[in-house]
């Protein structure tokens, strides 16, 4: 029977390091239809504008598998949520709320006013994790995506006073 306990009880949000690189190529490669490379995440962790995390087990445990990432960028006033994945099996357990949590108080850190995202038009999951998590929708980028071809709900949330 699965434990009682919450995600926030099981896992912890870090920022990544070098050495999370290859597991979150992995779950990039079986998460997306058209993934990062292994390159472009490295260089995410040097970005001075990137603020890149992952959710491993809880300190309780000496697991350090990474079971989920988050990289959002921040300049000026505005961020922009450019990836989120949880590994196929370990979603359903709050993760990826605790990530994006994360990555926007990364952002709202570094002075940001207000966060962007696009998402998939067919990714209902994510769309309703990101309402659930004050994000609207204001508007949609017409065939965004590739393999396969779909449009983006391009969302916004406000973090002032937040």
């Amino acid at each position: 029977m699965p434990s009682a306990r919450s995600a926030t009880d099981r896992y912890a949000v870090r920022l990544a390091l070098p050495r999370d690189i290859d597991a979150v190529h992995a779950m990039e490669r079986a998460c997306f239809s058209d993934p990062w490379s292994h390159q472009a995440l490295a260089e995410e962790l040097d970005r001075s504008t990137s603020f890149f995390v992952v959710a491993v087990a809880s300190a309780e445990s000496a697991d350090e598998t990474v079971v989920g990432y988050a990289i959002a960028h921040a300049a000026a006033d505005e961020a922009e949520v450019a990836n989120v994945a949880v590994s196929p099996g370990h979603r359903g357990q709050g993760i990826g709320a605790m990530l994006v949590r994360g990555v926007l108080d990364h952002v709202r850190a570094a002075g940001a006013l207000d966060c962007w995202l696009e998402v998939r038009a067919s990714n209902s999951a994510a769309r309703r994790l990101y309402a659930q998590l004050g994000f609207d929708d204001v508007g949609v980028r017409k065939r965004y995506y590739a393999r396969p071809e779909e449009d983006a709900i391009v969302m916004r949330r406000s973090l002032r006073g937040a």
